[in-house]
C-alpha cells in the first residue's frame, strides 16, 4: 500500500516561521493564501496537509470570455 501512497502523492515546498507568542506559522509560496498554524512541529505539520488539501479543493469560478482570448497550455 505505501508503494501506491508514494505514487500519488506530491512534494510541495512550505516556508516555516517561529511565531512571536509561541509556537510556528506556515505558508505555501506555491498556494497564494495558503497558510496555518501549531503550537508544535508535529501540530504544524497535520495543519499543514488539511491547508494544502483544502486550498487545492477550493472550486475556482470560470471567468467569462468573449471569444477574443486565447488560452495557453504550459508545462513548468
Amino acid at each position: 500500500m505505501a508503494v501506491a501512497a508514494e505514487r500519488n502523492s506530491m512534494k510541495i515546498k512550505v516556508v516555516v516561521h517561529e511565531a512571536e507568542e509561541g509556537g510556528f506559522w506556515a505558508e505555501v509560496p506555491a498556494i497564494p493564501g495558503c497558510s496555518t498554524q501549531g503550537e508544535t512541529m508535529e501540530e504544524l505539520m497535520k495543519n499543514l496537509h488539511e491547508a494544502i488539501e483544502g486550498c487545492l479543493s477550493v472550486e475556482v469560478a470560470t471567468s467569462k470570455r468573449d471569444g477574443k482570448e486565447s488560452v495557453l497550455e504550459i508545462a513548468i
